[in-house]
């Protein structure tokens, strides 16, 4: 009885290592390696997909609360009027008057 169990465990363990092995040489053939890039690729190109969804998601809430506000009569706030009014903002700090034409 005792050999039997230490069989069946020996069965086992080898089933397991041989299907573990037969699916790790598989993943280095050349259609195996296509697959994995090919899922690879596909995430990638889900994630931009995602990343552009978001953006013109952001996009389409942005504009809503412009167009809210000019309803309202309100002015839009524009954050950044004071540094483009500024005439230390520009070219001239970022590079030195002889790169400049």
């Amino acid at each position: 009885m005792r050999r039997l169990f230490w069989l069946g465990i020996g069965l086992a363990v080898g089933v397991v290592v041989v299907r573990k092995a037969t699916r790790t040489a598989q993943a280095y053939t050349p259609a195996g390696m296509a697959e994995g890039l090919a899922h690879s690729a596909g995430g990638l190109m889900e994630s931009l997909r995602s990343f552009v969804e978001d953006v013109r998601v952001g996009m389409v809430e942005r504009e809503q609360e412009i167009h809210e506000a000019f309803a309202r009569g309100e002015a839009f706030d524009d954050q950044f009027a004071e540094l483009r009014d500024d005439p230390r903002i520009g070219d001239r700090e970022i590079f030195p008057e002889e790169h400049q034409r």
